[in-house]
């Protein structure tokens, strides 16, 4: 095993919700190291414009390579469409995964021909999104709705408050009331709420994030270069701008071994 498969993964976020993506990946790759950056003092980024979510990934993303990173996971939906195709530009030797609305799946899988995708304002506006519907999207209608809050209350750790189930219920209901039988999870940190997703769905709903798939790309970028590590136990190191200390505690209650979390410098 080379010296450059033991380097650790690096991952960032707007915040929590990128966990719900290392989850997958701590399955998928027992031996990797991951380093998880959650920029919570930021969050949400759905609300940003495409310039500063560029300029604020490129400084994540340093901040992870100066840590050693061997490939970066961008573990945000809203980040992925703004930032990605320049951080592959600005690194082009590295491999770079984002995250992208499950259309493609959404479409096959619907029977009604209505697919319901849940993301921020910041997706559902990017140019990026308006390709994914434009190659995967055109024989089913695609109802669109921004999940305003939904982050904010990830972020404050409230998985299962009245009122986060109000809110779930509100972002729902519409787009039932189109006729979508399928919905998708556009946003990382919407599947911590998958519990309260499904109960205002109803069970003739299935609901898709692309998680798992993410991380089977991300597998295969590193297979294909011979920076796949096996034969030991990884871990884990966290960093969090949140300035509070219940977000950071909101990180903890969402992966327990987490340890200590650093202050992220930049």
């Amino acid at each position: 095993m080379s010296q450059a498969s033991e380097a650790p993964i690096g991952v960032f976020d707007s915040g929590l919700g990128g966990l719900s993506v290392l989850r997958h990946a701590r399955t998928a790759m027992p031996a990797e190291d991951f380093l998880y950056v959650a920029d919570s003092g930021f969050a949400p980024y759905g609300e940003r414009s495409a310039d500063w979510i560029r300029a604020r990934s490129a400084v994540l993303g340093q901040f992870l390579l100066d840590q050693g990173a061997k490939a970066l996971l961008i573990a945000c939906n809203t980040a992925t469409a703004a930032a990605a195709q320049a951080l592959r530009e600005r690194w082009p030797g590295l491999p770079i995964i984002g995250m992208e609305p499950a259309v493609k799946p959404a479409a096959a899988a619907t029977k009604s021909g209505t697919v319901g995708v849940l993301a921020t304002t910041g997706t559902l506006a990017s140019s990026r999104f308006a390709a994914l519907l434009d190659t995967f999207g055109r024989d089913v209608h695609v109802v669109t709705r921004p999940g305003s809050g939904l982050v904010e209350a990830v972020e404050r750790g409230e998985f299962d408050t009245p009122a986060t189930r109000a809110l779930v219920a509100s972002h729902i209901e519409p787009l039932l009331a189109e006729g979508a039988d399928v919905i998708v999870l556009g946003c990382t940190h919407y599947p911590f709420l998958r519990p309260l997703i499904e109960a205002a769905a109803g069970p003739a709903v299935q609901v898709i994030d692309t998680g798992d798939a993410v991380v089977r790309q991300l597998s295969r970028a590193l297979e294909a270069r011979g920076l796949r590590c096996s034969g030991r136990t990884g871990r884990e190191s966290f960093w969090s701008s949140a300035a509070h200390a219940s977000g950071r505690a909101a990180l903890q209650r969402l992966w327990p071994p987490a340890g200590a979390i650093q202050p992220l410098p930049v």
